[in-house]
């Protein structure tokens, strides 16, 4: 049974095991990450769920190498993983982060945010490859030279998912895309994500404190609560009401909106 779950994790898009990420040292010292194991299969979309600062952003950034004081293993296509990236690691996983308010130099244009992976990587006929992702997320080359400040916040997540694709991954860590934009823009932007997966055959891991945008784009999830994976389940078993663990009952009662019943019952998890 070992050595069939060991060939799994070597044929898994992404795999980790183990995983411990800490913040800090001595008294402030912050235990963000406990131990958390999961594999990704090539194509899937796997969903990280929980509450604010339960530790889901921290394993993206750990599998990015954006948190690096971390214990465990990472591998990507079966390759296990160092405290350091390499460029060929960029090649193959890209993130979309949060807020593209942020995320986007408000001094460069779209041109350049799009162009200067590509130099670094030296991308053939980068001017084409330009015009061409543009057009991929639903914009036009007439958006080539406009500043972060001239677009709307869905053009500009827009413009960091063409980013994040200048270099043809094979993985997207997508973390929270959508819930710093207004919610008639959501919509549209995880329709273009199903949409790019389909069409550039990408394996996706997206974090999100919402259960609705994990049913309508994952396949599977694991529920996080205080660093640690508390469940994993199938999309089908969320749809159905059928978590296990006390904690996803709980979430998924939530997400249902406001019932005071179930406020006074709320629990505390650690």
């Amino acid at each position: 049974m070992r050595a069939s779950s060991e060939i799994a994790l070597q044929q898994a898009a992404l795999a980790i095991e183990h995983l411990d990420v800490r913040f800090g040292k001595g008294d402030e010292m912050v235990h963000a990450v406990r131990d958390v194991s999961f594999a990704v299969d090539r194509g899937e979309s796997f969903g990280l769920v929980g509450e604010s600062g339960s530790g889901k952003s921290t394993v993206l950034r750990a599998i990015a190498g954006l948190a690096t004081d971390w214990t465990g293993r990472i591998a990507v296509e079966g390759q296990n993983l160092g405290p350091k990236r390499t460029a060929a690691f960029y090649e193959t996983v890209q993130m979309v982060f949060q807020d593209p308010y942020g995320s986007l130099h408000p001094r460069h244009t779209v041109d350049r945010t799009l162009g200067e992976p590509g130099r670094i990587h030296g991308v053939a006929d980068l001017d084409t490859r330009i015009v061409d992702l543009l057009r991929d997320v639903g914009l036009g080359p007439e958006f080539r030279f406009r500043y972060p400040h001239q677009l709307s916040g869905g053009q500009r997540q827009r413009v960091a998912i063409a980013r994040a694709l200048m270099l043809e991954p094979k993985i997207l860590l997508l973390d929270e895309p959508t819930s710093a934009l207004d919610v008639s823009v959501q919509a549209e932007i995880l329709n273009l994500l199903q949409r790019l997966k389909r069409e550039h055959g990408l394996t996706y891991v997206l974090v999100s404190h919402d259960l609705a945008v994990i049913a309508h784009m994952c396949d599977r999830l694991a529920v996080m609560n205080a660093g640690r994976v508390v469940e994993e389940m199938t999309v089908d078993q969320l749809r159905r009401s059928e978590p296990s663990h006390r904690y996803t009952q709980q979430l998924l009662k939530a997400s249902l909106g406001y019932d005071r019943a179930a406020v006074d019952a709320l629990e505390t998890f650690d």
